[in-house]
């Protein structure tokens, strides 16, 4: 009766222990945007499994080694949200399949992926048929974004107008993420003096601009911190 009970004990501990960390990770961790979330959610299981069932293993130095692991994945966190160099380390990084049409059989072959898994990522998505894509990305989850050729996009109303049906597409540049300069994206076009005269048009210094990229249709967004919303959507 002792050992039910201890059991009994150690499931609701851990189970509470658990819903506390998901308040925490849980959005991060369930999306598995990487592998390196993929991984750990699966070593949260495997602890909360062993904290609650396996009376054979002492609860303390489970619970230790638990909470030690939480801590290096808030540490691993935050050093992410601060230094992209790290965030790239960690998550690696989304590898392109296809461009302006073309397979990249080099790319492919880095990752070990074949073409019946870029065949089947696109019946998925509703593509039949590969001669309608014009980019497609495989990003760090093992999902696959694609962009269609123009006039193979659902219809808007920018499309309206005829002249617009063969205008050339491109892969957006980031110019800034996190107030800092992302320079192999610039070249000639798109210079480094040339973003520096826009953000004065706008009256803005680069330590103000969180994110700055150049769309597919060739226009800047640029995004800042403060954004001087007066009652922000805060939705959970």
């Amino acid at each position: 009766m002792e050992e039910v009970t201890y059991t009994i004990l150690r499931t609701i501990i851990s189970i509470l222990i658990l819903m506390v960390c998901s308040l925490w990770f849980g959005k991060q961790i369930n999306a598995h945007i990487n592998l390196y979330n993929f991984a750990l959610s699966i070593i949260i299981g495997s602890f909360i499994a062993n904290m609650g069932f396996d009376i054979k293993l002492n609860f303390l130095p489970m619970l230790s080694a638990f909470l030690t692991l939480i801590l290096i994945f808030f540490l691993f966190s935050l050093l992410s949200a601060k230094n992209r160099v790290f965030r790239k380390w960690l998550s690696g990084r989304p590898t392109v399949i296809i461009e302006k049409g073309k397979i990249l059989d080099k790319n492919m072959k880095k990752i070990r992926y074949t073409l019946d898994d870029l065949n089947q990522q696109l019946r998925e998505l509703g593509i039949f048929d590969i001669v309608e894509v014009e980019f497609a990305i495989l990003e760090v989850s093992g999902k696959l974004s694609v962009m269609k050729k123009t006039k193979y996009q659902n219809t808007t109303k920018q499309d309206l107008y005829p002249a617009m049906q063969n205008q050339e597409i491109t892969i957006p540049k980031e110019l800034i993420m996190n107030g800092k300069m992302i320079e192999k994206n610039f070249n000639a076009q798109y210079s480094n003096s040339w973003l520096v005269n826009q953000l004065n048009q706008r009256k803005l210094e680069l330590e103000d601009v969180q994110y700055a990229v150049i769309t597919s249709k060739g226009h800047l967004f640029i995004d800042v911190y403060h954004d001087k919303l007066t009652s922000a959507i805060d939705l959970e």
